[in-house]
């Protein structure tokens, strides 16, 4: 507020500078209404979209076209993997049913217009988050469900030990996708040379390489340990040591979903806190009938109600990790080091462990 004077004895202002101030003051007032309308847009649109999965009675979960080990139908036309475990997660807290999920296919190009559209109302497809995907695409990244980072997978034929010696090679890549600036850095700043073979998704990405239309196919780490697992011979390949790239990858929303958002990163947080804490699929139910530990039972719902806050009901963190298990159970389950896959925890270890999951405070 604009005080004409604010002590005894000080002068009027003049009656030009008076309408000055007056006309700060109603700008000020006009700005802050139009940041309560904005706001209030922005949280319709989240409850909206909750409204529309609610009414729908399923979730649209943006996947992989086909990885083995995060989305990936199997023979019996069920998906399955690490990524479908964050989408059957959600639909359980939000819909109390984890099979309530139809699950949309997308590709490097297609899966933010997928997303912007309102095809889909989540997008859990080994995405980066990056500043222009945050800022200039509008989307909000909820968090990171696995620490990855871009490399390279060649023939062992080729006799290669290092991307360093890929100087005039054939490259296999995924358009569309952090790795295409990823790779042009990195030859860049080793004074090499390559020639992209652009492909859009992981079927024909293997295609491609096991054919020999290129030298190397490069792609995040998990990736090219997934696709390598689902090789008929893939002692004949070798993933290079070097780690060329950061890759947070980690499912998406909307801009302006604000209340979705919440529900979204808080259902992903109660896995990671879920396996913190020893929840697990195995042990849920005995544990809901209530512990000494104040941060189970308030995950659990049986203490506070923090599913309130959400717009759901007070059992829906436990609906979501019923569905699956705790952040490590799908892990393990699904690309752990008793998989084909074979990946290590590494920096996707729980913060107690070295690793970088850590889950803010359920209070």
């Amino acid at each position: 507020m604009v005080f004409a004077a604010q002590w005894a004895g000080e002068k009027k202002p003049l009656r030009k500078e008076a309408d000055k101030q007056e006309e700060v003051s109603m700008r000020k007032t006009v700005t802050l209404g139009a940041m309560t309308v904005a706001a209030f847009a922005a949280g319709a649109a989240g409850a909206a979209t909750l409204d529309d999965v609610k009414a729908r009675g399923k979730l649209n979960c943006g996947v992989n076209t086909g990885l083995v080990g995060f989305a990936a139908p199997d023979a019996n036309g069920e998906w399955q993997g690490f990524d479908v475990g964050i989408c059957r997660a959600v639909a359980a807290a939000v819909l109390g049913d984890p099979t309530a999920v139809e699950f949309i296919p997308t590709t490097g190009k297609t899966r933010f217009t997928a997303l912007s559209s309102g095809e889909i109302d989540i997008l859990a497809r080994n995405t980066t988050w990056t500043f222009t995907r945050d800022v200039d695409l509008k989307f909000d990244f909820v968090g990171v469900n696995y620490y990855d980072g871009q490399g390279f997978m060649v023939p062992k034929a080729l006799g290669v030990s290092s991307a360093k010696e890929l100087d005039g090679a054939t490259v296999c890549i995924q358009t569309g996708t952090t790795t295409e600036l990823n790779l042009a850095d990195y030859f860049r700043k080793n004074n090499m040379t390559y020639q992209p073979v652009p492909i859009e998704t992981e079927a024909e990405a293997k295609q491609q390489y096991l054919a020999g239309a290129c030298d190397t196919y490069t792609t995040d780490a998990s990736g090219l340990a997934a696709s390598r697992a689902s090789f008929e011979n893939p002692g004949d390949h070798v993933v290079l040591p070097e780690i060329i790239s950061k890759e947070p990858l980690g499912p998406v929303v909307r801009h302006g979903d604000n209340d979705w958002g919440d529900i979204v990163r808080w259902t992903f947080y109660a896995l990671v806190a879920a396996e913190e804490y020893g929840i697990t699929s195995a042990n849920i139910e005995e544990l809901s009938a209530g512990t000494d530990m104040p941060e189970v039972n308030r995950i659990l719902g049986t203490e506070d109600n923090l599913g309130a806050m959400l717009g759901l009901e007070p059992g829906w963190a436990k609906a979501a990790i019923a569905a699956g298990g705790n952040y490590g159970e799908l892990f393990e389950k699904n690309i752990g080091e008793n998989t084909p896959i074979a990946l290590s925890r590494g920096l996707n270890a729980q913060w107690t462990d070295g690793g970088l999951m850590y889950a803010p405070p359920f209070r």
